[in-house]
């Protein structure tokens, strides 16, 4: 069978009379580039990996040095340690505690004027723990008490100052009183 005449029975292809075009070839750029970054991950690879075993090596000699630093320690030390940061801490709680009536009678100095005197004098604490003063005394006038009322009232720390019973001595225009005051809790808390 013979094959028909349009159809060639061999093929030669035409040669492109086209110009090249240049095309830039990025590959060994690339390959460079991924060398490079695998050799830097190798080498952190390295470092973290001698880092680790200085680190071993330096947790085995910390670790002799904590067991023989604890084979070291003497029991009775421990102990006397403990008690006497037992024996601190309730000292600590006591002078929280501890009512220090200084810090009023040195207010009380200043406030009163030095024609005033007393006769009694009496600290104390009312139901709901404020501390009270009561005295009796003897002033040279009305205007000495009058003021160490103004002194009392310009402190601020000795409250509610109220002077009752005033009798005046016919002799000598002395007067005779009795003091009855609150006082601000801070003035009798002890401070070293």
């Amino acid at each position: 069978m013979a094959l028909p005449p349009t159809i060639p029975t061999s093929f030669v292809p035409h040669s492109a009379t086209a110009p090249r075009q240049f095309r830039a070839d990025y590959s060994g750029a690339f390959g460079f580039f991924a060398y490079t970054i695998l050799g830097i991950a190798f080498l952190l690879t390295l470092g973290v990996f001698l880092y680790g075993r200085i680190l071993a090596v330096d947790k085995v000699a910390k670790d002799g040095e904590i067991a023989k630093a604890q084979a070291d320690i003497d029991p009775q030390t421990v102990e006397n340690f403990v008690r006497l940061r037992d024996r601190l801490t309730a000292s600590q709680t006591l002078l929280e505690k501890h009512v220090a009536f200084s810090g009023f009678f040195s207010a009380f100095e200043k406030a009163m004027p030095a024609t005033v005197r007393f006769t009694t004098l009496h600290l104390s604490f009312d139901a709901i723990n404020t501390p009270l003063v009561e005295g009796a005394g003897v002033a040279r006038s009305f205007n000495a008490l009058a003021a160490a009322s103004e002194a009392f009232a310009a402190d601020g720390r000795i409250k509610d100052a109220i002077f009752s019973k005033m009798v005046v001595n016919s002799k000598d225009n002395s007067v005779s009183f009795i003091l009855s005051a609150t006082l601000d809790p801070r003035l009798i808390v002890f401070s070293p």
